[in-house]
């Protein structure tokens, strides 16, 4: 079973994954909301755009700019489900149980508090 740290260390080999890093205005969106409504919006993006069995506009989703957790799925291959199965093998066309969410979302947030503590 892969772990959160060993997701992350894989995905920065990635030339497009680890192109993705925080800004300041991402950084200033966080600090000003606080890393729990970050994480409960993260939680409510996966449920809405990534959970149900068919997506909509699946591998379109997910925008790349505009929010901290968009460029967070993007980075650790959580914006699509295509992206899901070919990371992780989480199967296509099966609507996304609690637990699931829930992992993607701490790999989310997992790469998020790598960012803001990077030097």
């Amino acid at each position: 079973m892969q772990t959160i740290d060993n997701a992350l260390d894989k995905l920065e080999k990635s030339k497009f994954r680890s192109s993705f890093k925080l800004n300041g205005t991402d950084i200033d969106y966080i600090n000003l909301k606080g890393l729990d409504v970050i994480e409960s919006h993260a939680a409510d993006f996966v449920r809405s755009k990534i959970a149900p069995a068919e997506p909509f506009k699946d591998g379109k989703q997910t925008p790349t700019h505009g929010h901290p957790v968009f460029k967070a799925q993007h980075a650790t291959a959580t914006c699509c489900r295509g992206c899901l199965y070919k990371w992780y093998n989480v199967p296509m066309h099966c609507e996304l149980n609690e637990s699931q969410q829930k992992k993607i979302v701490n790999l989310i947030m997992a790469w998020i508090d790598r960012q803001l503590n990077k030097e």
